[in-house]
């Protein structure tokens, strides 16, 4: 699966998270995260799966196993954490689900790799900026790296030049769909990823 430009639907009551998700997918994101949060979030993360139609969407924020469990049962195949836990990450695979665990230092990734992990998340990514991206790839050649967390249309494109695999657009993407044309904006940014 691409993770190369991510919806972050926080926040959002049923309603406008499912109008937030058509439009994202419309625009070529390549995947809707719903952050659960609370019974909000879980409600918002049900009315996603019924609109998806074998689109992908993942569950965010997701701090237990018995949370990625509920989440897989509701059709999402992504399962993203803030930080990394062995115990989540090992329950999303045994779910057949993708783990995206936050990462923010090289000890982070480290265990992150070493219990199977692909891809991670950078997150805070503007704590940090794009460099760290290009840094951690050096010895961790072979992870995907999604930049979240301060990321918009404005600097989306520097973390993908240096070489992250993917953006995630929380608090901006209301600003990235208003754009003149958002799905020219997300095809760009989609080829320059580096996945």
């Amino acid at each position: 699966m691409r993770l190369r430009t991510v919806a972050i639907l926080r926040s959002f009551g049923p309603d406008a998270t499912k109008e937030l998700a058509r439009r994202s997918w419309d625009a070529g994101v390549d995947l809707v995260e719903v952050p659960v949060q609370g019974d909000a979030g879980w409600a918002a993360l049900a009315a996603v799966a019924e609109i998806a139609e074998g689109r992908p969407f993942g569950a965010g924020t997701v701090l237990t196993s018995v949370d990625v469990r509920r989440a897989v049962d509701l059709g999402a195949s992504v399962i993203i954490s803030p930080g990394i836990d062995a115990a989540v990450v090992d329950a999303t695979l045994a779910a057949g689900a993708l783990p995206l665990p936050g990462v923010f230092t090289p000890s982070d990734v480290t265990l992150a790799v070493s219990l199977g992990v692909a891809t991670c998340k950078l997150f805070p990514a503007s704590l940090v900026g794009p460099q760290w991206v290009s840094q951690i790839r050096g010895p961790f050649p072979q992870l995907g790296v999604v930049a979240v967390g301060g990321v918009g249309l404005a600097n989306a494109a520097d973390y993908l030049r240096a070489g992250a695999t993917g953006v995630g657009f929380g608090s901006s993407i209301e600003d990235v769909l208003a754009a003149g044309d958002p799905a020219a904006e997300i095809a760009a940014l989609n080829a320059l990823s580096a996945c």
